[in-house]
C-alpha cells in the first residue's frame, strides 16, 4: 500500500509538471528561414513576416527583437498574445550598396518557455549599374577622378614607386591637364595630356622616396590645372610611409635589434591659461642589443616645439625629448600628438599624447 501511495504521488507531481509547462507561453513560428532569393541592389527594401502562434496557457509577450546588422529592420507584435493567438516579427532587409550573398539573423526575445528563437534571412543582392559617379566619385572642375589621394603606402628609403588615379572628362570641350606645386621627389603627369569630352585618362605618379629623405608618414599637395591656368583650388594628396628595409634583415640581425622603450607615453599638462607655455620631457631609452638611431620627431602642430637631446642611442642608453606647448590663440580641450621614427623593426613609429584643458582670462 505504501509503494502504491508513493507511486501515485510521483504520477500526480509529473502531471501537474507537465500541465505547468504546457500552461506556460510557447512561441512556435511557421517557418524560421526565409530565401528571398535574388534581389536587385537599386530594387527596394525587401519584406518578410515570420508568422507564429501561441501554443501555450498563458498570455506571450515578445520583449525584444534584434537583427545581427543595421541593413535589417525588424518590427513585430508588441502587445500580449493570449493563448491559442497569433502574431508576426516583419523584417525588412535593405540591398542597397549591399551586393553579392547575405545571411542575416534576427534574435527574438519573449517571455516563452523557449525564450530565445534564432530566425534568418538570405539571399543574394545583384549590384545596380555603375554610374560615373559611382566610379568617379571626387568631382573636381571640368574632370572626376576615382579619388584625390595618391597612397604610396609603405616605402624602403631607396625606393621608387608608381601610383596612378583614373580620371574622367565632364567638360563639353577637350582640356589639358597640368600640375603646379610638384616636389622633386614627384614625377607626375596625365596620359594623354588632353582629355576630350567625356573621355577617360590616368594621371600616373612617381615617387622617389631617397630623394625624399624622410622618415615616417609624409604628406605632399599637388594641385591639378586644367588649359595652363593657374588655380590652386583643385588639390590631390600625394602620402608615403617611410620605413627601414626591415624585410631585409636576418634572424640574428633581428634578435639583435634595439628596442625603443618610453615608459610615459601620455603627458596632461591639467589646466592652463591661454598664452601660458608649458614644457614636459618624455625619456627614452634602448632596452635592445644594437644601435638606436631615431630617424624623425614630429609634432603634430606647430604649437607644439619637440627637441631630442640625442638621436643614436647605445644599448642602455637613455635620451630625453622635451616637449613645449605654446597655448597662445588656443582655447577648450587640447590633444596633440608627437610621433617618434625609429630602426626598431618592431616599433618603427610611436605616438606621445599631449592633452589638457586651456582656459581663455
Amino acid at each position: 500500500m505504501k509503494k502504491y501511495i508513493i507511486l501515485s504521488l510521483l504520477v500526480l507531481i509529473g502531471v501537474s509538471q507537465i500541465e505547468a509547462q504546457h500552461a506556460k507561453p510557447n512561441l512556435a513560428f511557421e517557418k524560421n528561414i526565409h530565401n528571398f532569393g535574388e534581389v536587385k541592389e537599386d530594387g527596394g527594401t525587401k519584406t518578410f513576416e515570420f508568422k507564429f502562434k501561441n501554443t501555450g496557457g498563458q498570455p506571450l509577450v515578445v520583449h525584444n527583437v534584434k537583427a545581427s546588422c543595421g541593413c535589417t529592420t525588424p518590427q513585430w507584435t508588441r502587445t500580449p498574445i493570449p493563448p491559442g493567438g497569433s502574431g508576426y516579427v516583419r523584417a525588412i532587409f535593405d540591398p542597397r550598396n549591399r551586393p553579392g550573398t547575405f545571411n542575416k539573423t534576427i534574435t527574438v526575445s519573449s517571455n516563452a518557455q523557449n525564450a530565445t528563437i534564432i530566425l534568418r534571412i538570405n539571399g543574394k543582392v545583384l549590384p545596380r549599374e555603375m554610374t560615373t559617379a559611382d566610379i568617379y566619385p571626387r568631382n573636381m572642375e571640368k574632370i572626376r577622378l576615382e579619388t584625390s589621394h595618391l597612397a604610396f603606402t609603405s616605402m624602403t628609403p631607396n625606393q621608387v614607386k608608381e601610383e596612378s588615379i583614373k580620371i574622367i572628362s565632364t567638360s563639353d570641350k577637350a582640356i589639358k591637364l597640368g600640375f603646379l606645386n610638384v616636389p622633386s621627389h614627384i614625377k607626375i603627369k596625365c596620359i594623354p595630356e588632353i582629355v576630350q569630352p567625356g573621355k577617360a585618362a590616368v594621371i600616373t605618379a612617381s615617387y622617389d622616396a631617397k630623394a625624399k629623405n624622410d622618415w615616417g608618414f609624409v604628406t605632399d599637395n599637388i594641385f591639378i590645372i586644367f588649359d595652363d591656368v593657374r588655380k590652386y583650388s583643385n588639390r590631390i594628396t600625394v602620402s608615403a610611409s617611410i620605413q627601414e628595409d626591415f624585410a631585409s634583415w636576418d634572424a640574428e640581425k633581428i634578435k639583435n635589434a634595439p628596442v625603443v622603450n618610453i615608459s610615459e607615453k601620455n603627458w596632461n599638462f591639467g589646466e592652463i591659461k591661454q598664452g601660458d607655455v608649458v614644457k614636459h620631457q618624455f625619456e627614452v631609452q634602448n632596452t635592445g642589443k644594437s644601435e638606436l638611431i631615431i630617424r624623425k620627431v614630429k609634432a603634430s602642430c606647430g604649437c607644439t616645439a619637440i627637441k631630442p637631446a640625442k638621436t643614436i642611442l647605445a644599448p642602455g642608453e637613455s635620451t630625453l625629448i622635451a616637449a613645449e606647448f605654446n597655448s597662445r590663440g588656443k582655447s577648450g580641450r587640447q590633444t596633440k600628438t608627437v610621433r617618434i621614427v625609429s630602426n626598431d623593426p618592431k616599433n618603427t613609429t610611436i605616438t606621445l599624447m599631449i592633452t589638457g584643458n586651456v582656459k581663455i582670462n
